[in-house]
This record gives structure tokens, sequence and C-alpha cells, in this order.
């Protein structure tokens, strides 16, 4: 039987790997324009292919035009002279060829072109708009251009896109970021079209992976039960057997004890030495924000993992999250519960392992 594939991207922070500073300024140039352009050819693709789809609706055209959107040389009443994909593949190509690398606009035309698709009957029916995409948009880039190698200090790890070298920035990676990178260096898995993305000066690559679905014996009949509580933050059941992962006062302690904290040197950053304004002032501050995230990802990982692992001891196949859609509304009514509590987080946690896993998750 043939394993499936699943997909993961991760965000993997990088930066031009160049000691000549002119030179390396001029790649930073090159890729803040790249990124502009491939902002404004997001918008021609969503812009032209609402247009094609809308032409029978124009009413100033009279009765005898006919309106098909197909190739005019393979279907008798087609309007177009190529492909639907095509044609905004030809657009962007007189637009952005010879200033902006090809493959990255091709492979926005296809994603696009298949996001479009995939919501065209909402925008047809008034319940979405298009979407307007701003200059901090992704670049997507084949797999085929990404070449990992690793580099002399070993934890870290380099690449050359479109002649612009790069060098990853792991830090104490806690994640899995490092471990996807070698094993797609290795050939285990396979890398898809990623991106690169500036955001707030900073660079980042969108890796995305295909690996194998983890092989276990699961059984669909069996069924475990999960309740993201208020007491525990998951209560699970799977037939007569219950287990309570994690507690109210292991959770909320450190996390409220770091907000304390936060506000406690908050009051004082008036007073704290300047030299650089605000940015010294508020060092601390930040420093606790990012203790506290951190903090929280690790306990929700942490309880994710474990629920995954008790339905993958038990052979649990399908994963019931209880009521849930009910428990939400109710901390939305109280500030405390939305503030602390990070429901939507652990859900998607609990989503991503399952799916590695092939453990179909329902939400209640």
């Amino acid at each position: 039987m043939e394993k499936k594939t699943i997909i993961l991207t991760r965000k993997i922070q990088i930066y031009v790997d160049c000691e000549d500073k002119e030179q390396k300024d001029a790649y930073y140039k090159q890729l803040y324009d790249w990124q502009w352009m491939t902002a404004q050819a997001a918008n021609l693709i969503f812009t032209n292919l609402y247009v094609q789809d809308r032409v029978k609706d124009l009413i100033y055209f009279t009765e005898e035009v006919k309106v098909k959107l197909a190739d005019h040389k393979k279907e008798e009443d087609g309007i177009l002279n190529s492909s639907r994909m095509n044609t905004t593949y030809r657009i962007l190509s007189s637009k952005f060829l010879g200033k902006m690398p090809s493959n990255i606009f091709s492979n926005l035309n296809s994603s696009l072109n298949s996001l479009y698709n995939s919501e065209r009957n909402a925008y047809w029916k008034g319940e979405k708009t298009l979407p307007n995409y701003k200059r901090n948009i992704p670049m997507p880039f084949g797999a085929d251009q990404l070449k990992l190698k690793n580099s002399e200090q070993g934890h870290d790890y380099l690449f050359t896109l479109f002649k612009i070298p790069f060098k990853t920035y792991l830090g104490k990676d806690r994640s899995d970021k490092k471990v996807l990178l070698q094993r797609a260096l290795a050939g285990t898995i396979g890398l898809r079209t990623s991106a690169i993305k500036i955001e707030k000066g900073k660079l980042y690559l969108l890796a995305t992976f295909a690996m194998e679905q983890d092989d276990h014996q699961l059984k669909d009949s069996i069924i475990a039960e999960a309740s993201l509580s208020i007491e525990h933050p998951i209560v699970a059941k799977v037939g007569k057997a219950h287990f309570q992962i994690g507690s109210k006062e292991e959770f909320l302690h450190r996390r409220l004890a770091i907000q304390a904290a936060r506000h406690r040197l908050q009051r004082g950053a008036a007073f704290n030495r300047s030299g650089k304004g605000r940015k010294r002032k508020l060092k601390s501050l930040e420093h606790y924000s990012e203790k506290e995230f951190r903090y929280v990802d690790n306990r929700l990982h942490l309880y994710s993992r474990r629920l995954i692992d008790i339905c993958i001891k038990t052979q649990a196949g399908t994963l019931l999250l209880v009521n849930q859609q009910q428990k939400e509304e109710m901390a939305k009514e109280e500030e405390f519960l939305l503030r602390n509590w990070s429901y939507y987080g652990l859900k998607e946690k609990i989503a991503y392992k399952a799916q590695k896993a092939g453990i179909q998750v329902i939400e209640e």
C-alpha cells in the first residue's frame, strides 16, 4: 500500500551571506524590488482572472457576443487565444521578464490560479472580495532552485538562490527545522515549491517539505475523545480510560508570573537609562514578551504531543474534539480566558501532529 504524503512548511530566518557591504546592500535592494514586483504580479493575476470570468456580466455588450473561457483553437466559441493559465503568464512575462526571475512569477501564477479556482464561487456570489496583495508577499520559487549544503560551522546551512548567497540562522532551534533541513539535504524527504519573504527588515525562507505519513497501527473504529477544558488543558477519554494532560496551575502560574514581571518593567521603563532612545528603554519588555511566547509555545507542543501519543498507544484512528466550538464561544465572553488559554494554538498543534500520525480529527 502506497504511503500518504503530508506537506509541512517551516519559517526559517536567513540572511545574505556576503562580506562585501556594497554588494550585500545591492542584493537586499534587488530582493526588495523583486518583492514589490511580486505583489504587483499577484494583483494583476487576480484582476485578469476575475475580469475573464465576469465578461458575460458586462451589460453593454451586444447579445451576439459569445463568451466561453477557453482557447479558441480548441473550442469554437472560445474567446481566449491560449489557456487561462497561459493568459496571465503572458501578461506577467510582458511586464516582468528581465526585471525579476521568471521562476518566481511562473510559480506565483500557478499557485494563484489554483487559489482563484478554489474560491471563484465565493467571489461571484459576493461572499468574498478579491485579495489585495501588499509589499510583504512571499516570493515563491521552484524546489529545483534550492540547493542546500552544510556550512563550515556545521550548525547552519548555505544555499544560493538566483545567484544570491544565503545562510540560515537557526539559533537555539527547539523545533524540527534543523532536522527537516538535514533530512532534505540527505534526500530522505523532498522539497516542494517554497518562498522567500522580507518581514520587518528580516529575511525568511518559507521552506516546504513533503514527507511520508508516519505508519502506525491505528483503527478507525477506536475513537479518542478530547476536551480542551479550563481546569486541564486537555482531558482525553479512550474507551473506559481517562487521561488528564497538564493542569490549570501549571500552565497559568508561569504565564501569569511572566506577565506580572513584564508589567513591573513597563511601569519602570520611564526611568531606564537612555542611550538609543525608545529601543533601549523597551528592550527588557520585548525580552519578556518573547519569553512568554516561547513558554506558551513549548507547553502547547508538549500537551498536543502527549495527546497524540495516547491515541497511538491506544490505536485510536479518530480524534474527536468534544464541544469545542461551544467552549470557544464561552471563552470569548471571558477576557481572562481569551487572553491566557490559547485554545486556537493548541488546536492547531493537535491538528498538525494528528495529520502526521495519520489520525483523523473531528471538531464537534
